[in-house]
């Protein structure tokens, strides 16, 4: 209470493009002079609506109307994962290219560290920001959004935030592949080590495992489904389990990609011989995958692609140039056939 009154909520974007009875994006458009054509009275019912309410432009949008340019936020979940060190490496070059400087953070899979670098963006006025969130913060993502900077999602979504742009690979699809792969050369015992099934990742590339070894006809055994955190040494305390099993698998498909090294690393501590004993294919690939002995059947994401889109999204949504609707691009992942799947040993 400030006088006798109710502290009165800042004014947002969206806020003014209801008063005006236009889109958010033709409010960018007027604010960001130049990054789109606003016809002259839609132009006055726009600045109109910003002195009713008082409307505070964002130093983002100032700088744009200036220089053409504005700042990226970039919130990975971890740079020790080469995963998100490559992303950030993609996502830098091509916002350089396009004249826009790229402010990065990392959470470490820690909602309250996601919390902390929402805030930190906020001051400093960044235009867009490109995240790979973790399911801890949906209300922090929406109150982003209201204040007018725009979100994209890269790699994970949130459910509960539907109205962000979305970068992802066709997740089921990939793991549906990689299981068809190995039904396909005889496996009937198949495990999955995936990610935790409360982030998008973890849970469609279960689904797509499911779905696989449904269609062929396969039981579904959740002793071989083992969805674990991304950080840590999980992976090699999951393999341990699997292959202590009465019936081990024959097969294995890690798709946690942060705990490819860890699974391996174990498999070779236990003197599992790969393809002879288990066959393997891991989500990602890395110059190492190849060169290992056997080389890795390996689910290749595009991370360049992943990087284009998200820049692109992110900066043309400062610059006024998309539609008010979410924008989604589902980008395939490619399968790399290597030595270390084979058919199953003879029992």
């Amino acid at each position: 209470m400030v006088g006798g009154g109710t502290v009165r909520k800042a004014a947002t974007i969206r806020d003014v493009a209801r008063d005006a009875g236009v889109s958010v994006a033709v409010v960018s458009r007027v604010l960001n002079e130049g990054s789109g054509p606003v016809a002259a009275a839609t132009r006055e019912k726009v600045l109109g609506a910003i002195d009713r309410l008082h409307y505070q432009p964002r130093a983002a949008a100032r700088e744009l109307q200036g220089a053409g340019s504005t700042t990226l936020g970039l919130v990975l979940a971890d740079l020790t994962n080469p995963f998100f060190a490559r992303i950030a490496d993609r996502v830098v070059w091509e916002a350089r290219a396009r004249g826009t400087n790229v402010v990065l953070l990392t959470t470490q899979e820690d909602p309250r560290l996601e919390a902390e670098s929402i805030d930190a963006l906020i001051s400093r006025s960044v235009g867009s920001v490109i995240a790979t969130p973790t399911t801890g913060n949906p209300q922090r993502w929406l109150d982003l959004q209201e204040r007018g900077i725009h979100v994209v999602f890269v790699d994970r979504e949130i459910a509960e935030v539907p109205s962000v742009d979305v970068v992802t690979i066709t997740n089921a699809d990939s793991a549906a592949v990689a299981t068809r792969h190995l039904l396909d050369l005889g496996h009937e015992r198949i495990a999955l080590i995936s990610g935790p099934v409360e982030t998008s990742t973890g849970r469609t590339r279960r689904d797509g495992f499911v779905s696989a070894m449904a269609a062929a006809g396969r039981a579904i055994d959740e002793e071989l489904i083992h969805a674990i955190p991304f950080r840590g040494e999980a992976g090699g305390g999951a393999v341990t389990t699997l292959m202590a099993l009465d019936r081990p698998p024959t097969a294995l498909v890690v798709a946690n990609t942060a705990q490819v090294r860890s699974a391996l690393h174990r498999l070779q501590q236990i003197g599992a011989r790969i393809p002879d004993d288990i066959s393997v294919i891991v989500f990602d690939d890395n110059p190492w995958t190849e060169l290992v002995s056997p080389p890795l059947t390996v689910v290749r994401q595009p991370i360049d692609m992943l990087a284009l889109h998200s820049v692109e999204i992110a900066v043309a949504r400062v610059r006024g140039q998309l539609v008010d609707a979410p924008q989604r691009v589902d980008v395939s992942a490619e399968f790399v056939r290597r030595s270390s799947t084979g058919a199953p040993r003879p029992d």
